[in-house]
């Protein structure tokens, strides 16, 4: 059996509880937050020698490198609880293994009418 699989059971499901995978922790070792739409990516620096990343660490840089992608959806490709994935990112972070960056603001993002307006505008040129 690879060591991708060693968590869940085809017929039985998880065969480890969440905590477990989680080291019996619950919230993240790093002080920053990490929201549900917080995007992801791998900085693609070599893991240090001191780090003791288990297999579900390399799942998550795995599934963070090459594009940003939000929490929850590295969570829902991986099959795991988000509260155990900001966990496992709080670690990485601690590595320097990935960057993370909050969701944007409402408030910073371009109305519907803003956008019809440069469109208009363009199209007067």
């Amino acid at each position: 059996m690879s060591r991708e699989h060693e968590w869940v059971d085809e017929e039985a499901g998880p065969v480890v509880r969440p905590y477990a995978v989680a080291r019996g922790r619950t919230k993240p070792a790093s002080s920053s937050t990490l929201d549900l739409l917080a995007t992801v990516v791998s900085t693609g620096l070599p893991i240090p020698a001191k780090a003791e990343l288990s297999a579900q660490h390399r799942r998550l840089l795995s599934a963070a490198s090459g594009e940003t992608r939000p929490v929850a959806e590295i969570a829902s490709d991986l099959g795991l609880p988000v509260a155990v994935v900001r966990v496992l990112l709080g670690d990485l972070l601690e590595h320097g293994l990935i960057t993370v960056r909050p969701p944007r603001d409402k408030a910073a993002t371009p109305t519907e009418s803003l956008l019809r307006e440069v469109i208009n505008g363009l199209r007067a040129l």
